[in-house]
């Protein structure tokens, strides 16, 4: 059972990371001028993550640091509950 929580803990964890770093690309957008729906950006959120990837990898060359995070960060969450869901 303790094994089963703390997977689930890391799980929000992860998805408080992946929430900070949507905000930190929506603001990221917001500079280079993307008008961004504040209303509906959970619905919108993974379009606006595309947006970022394309707009850094014309800008930088590759997709940028953020985009990474993200992806990161929502994978470790779903394996994460997977696991701690498993184990209950």
């Amino acid at each position: 059972m303790a094994t089963s929580n703390t997977f689930l803990f890391l799980a929000i964890l992860s998805v408080a990371w992946g929430v900070a770093t949507s905000l930190r690309i929506t603001a990221w957008l917001q500079k280079r001028g993307v008008k961004i729906n504040y209303v509906f950006i959970r619905m919108m959120i993974i379009r606006y993550v595309h947006q970022y990837r394309e707009m850094s990898r014309t800008e930088f060359g590759h997709a940028g640091p953020l985009f990474y995070n993200y992806v990161i960060a929502m994978n470790i969450a779903l394996v994460c509950a997977v696991i701690g869901l498993a184990l209950r």
